[in-house]
């Protein structure tokens, strides 16, 4: 086998260390790593109030989990429970301990086991849509979302979700991909097995069965689901096939807004780079895998390399956005383009989206020579 260099970027300094390829690996494979990790702002958590206007209110509740809830996160059981309810106004009262796990308070992130009792607090509800109607949801979207199917079995759905659109509810969003597909098929329990930022397109997986879901969930938490996505980054990546490993603070609010920073009191992200294609010194088209899904994982993790996402007005470069814009760009260019796994009975599930058209138009005109006005 063939040996290399992998080169580990320190604050301050970098240490090279001899590693092995595996066979077929060439270059430099160079690797960020949690002490390279920038210092966050200070910030201010800033509450924000649902309206409370209609509906009804409830009383309290105890509810028994059964065997196909099972195993099920607390925050998506009680969206299932309460699908009217804001997101929002739900992580708001499992944050305030209202409600409750066996008597206990319990985290959004606990997973519920079989005979448990929640206790479910009062909270407003919509009332219910007449039959046949769907929940609050127009017609553009219901549209859009179906015509977004791309494949489905007997215990997925897989979408190309267009950019702008929101995977759920929640946030100053009425509806989403999720409460769309609910409304298109009454009849069967569907619930997101990941998620996708709302100008992210690609590949989304929706389960249509509960044991699907719990299956993903688990390959999801073990790092045996590869995601990719084509991203377009700032300037010429000149960095190889790289490992970023710098872990992410999601929990910050700036201005009452969710922000992501690097920090080494984060949570582990780690994501990989491919250089796909140089456009000259403006801009690279590359290949990410993500190894840990954290919120805006890709975005930070370019930012933080020094090559932001094309588009990405949160984290990214304005000027070089802007000059993006002239090219025809009118949103961040980051999707996903393919998602694989096994399944543990045994066989292969695999999808991919080609890039959306705004995207694939971007990158050809990027491709064209440059013309130069004469003097």
């Amino acid at each position: 086998m063939a040996s290399m260099w992998r080169t580990n970027y320190h604050a301050g300094a970098f240490l090279r260390l001899p590693t092995i390829a595996s066979p077929g690996t060439a270059g430099r494979t160079r690797e960020y790593t949690r002490k390279t990790a920038v210092e966050t702002i200070s910030y201010e958590e800033v509450e924000v109030t649902e309206p409370q206007e209609g509906g009804t209110r409830t009383g309290v509740r105890q509810v028994q989990v059964d065997s196909e809830a099972a195993g099920t996160r607390l925050d998506q059981f009680l969206m299932r429970l309460l699908p009217s309810v804001p997101r929002s106004r739900i992580f708001r009262i499992v944050r305030k301990g209202e409600v409750r796990v066996n008597g206990r308070r319990a985290g959004p992130e606990h997973r519920l086991q079989e005979n448990d009792t929640v206790r479910v607090p009062p909270v407003r509800v919509e009332a219910e849509p007449a039959p046949g109607q769907p929940a609050r949801v127009s017609p553009r979207i219901l549209d859009i979302v179906q015509a977004s199917i791309i494949s489905e079995d007997e215990r997925l759905l897989v979408l190309d979700k267009p950019a702008g659109v929101a995977v759920h509810g929640g946030s100053g969003v009425s509806f989403g991909v999720i409460e769309a597909l609910r409304a298109l098929r009454p009849k069967e329990e569907l619930e997101l097995v990941h998620r996708l930022d709302r100008e992210t397109s690609g590949c989304l997986i929706v389960a249509r069965k509960r044991s699907a879901l719990r299956t993903l969930h688990e390959l999801l938490r073990e790092g045996k689901v590869e995601k990719r996505y084509l991203a377009l980054l700032k300037g010429h990546w000149n960095l190889g096939h790289t490992r970023i490993d710098v872990p992410l603070r999601t929990d910050i609010r700036v201005g009452g807004e969710r922000t992501v920073k690097a920090h080494s009191s984060g949570k582990e992200a780690v994501s990989e780079f491919r250089p796909v294609q140089w456009f000259g010194k403006r801009a690279t088209l590359v290949e990410v895998s993500l190894h840990t899904g954290r919120t805006h994982q890709i975005r930070v993790h370019s930012a933080h390399a020094g090559h932001p996402v094309a588009g990405d007005e949160k984290y990214g470069d304005e000027e070089f956005n802007a000059e993006l814009k002239k090219a025809g760009l009118d949103r961040m260019f980051l999707h996903a383009h393919s998602v694989s796994f096994d399944w543990p009975q045994g066989g292969v599930f695999s999808a991919n989206a080609p890039l959306p058209p705004d995207l694939a138009t971007v990158i050809d005109g990027l491709s064209r020579p440059v013309r130069r006005s004469r003097q």
